[in-house]
């Protein structure tokens, strides 16, 4: 698999927020580097038999929206543009991303990290944030938060992709 960037490595020190946005960006390229070079058929592969909508394509739809959430919605006080659709779908952001090229969907979700990056340098890690009406969150919880789900998804990104074309690496 080629590389179509170099990764950011996380750095080994520095402050408290420049090694929580280290390491979700690594991990976000991590993602990109997962969908790099596929076709629209390839990201759409079924792997996981109990879950159609466990594909390459709908793993980077979901990433974008929980991108789009927790950093537009919920730190930065923006209407969330799925609530109509996830009354419908519960799985809107997997089904959706079905039918989007897979070059656009990787496109629309590095916009979101960008937006995110933006929007979190803007406010301190010990901030609280009120969401849902009735619940506090830290800037530096969503950042933690983000850690684990795109690292996790980037885990299953990793094994879709060898399962599709046997790429496997970084």
């Amino acid at each position: 698999m080629v590389n179509p960037e170099p990764r950011p490595e996380p750095p080994m020190t520095g402050s408290e927020r420049e090694q929580l946005n280290g390491f979700l960006d690594f991990l976000r390229s991590a993602v990109v580097l997962k969908a790099h070079g596929l076709t629209d058929e390839q990201a759409r592969a079924v792997h996981v038999p109990t879950s159609g909508h466990t594909t390459i394509a709908g793993l980077v739809g979901h990433l974008t929206y929980v991108e789009s959430y927790w950093f537009s919605v919920v730190l930065g006080g923006q209407e969330d543009p799925w609530r109509d659709r996830f009354k419908e779908d519960p799985d809107a952001e997997f089904t959706a991303a079905a039918s989007v090229p897979i070059a656009e969907l990787v496109a629309a979700y590095e916009a979101e990290c960008q937006a995110g990056r933006e929007i979190v340098a803007k406010l301190e890690l010990d901030q609280v944030i009120t969401f849902r009406r009735d619940r506090e969150v830290t800037v530096r919880w969503v950042l933690m938060h983000m850690i684990e789900e795109t690292g996790r998804h980037a885990g299953h990104l990793d094994l879709l992709r060898e399962l599709t074309d046997g790429q496997t690496g970084e």
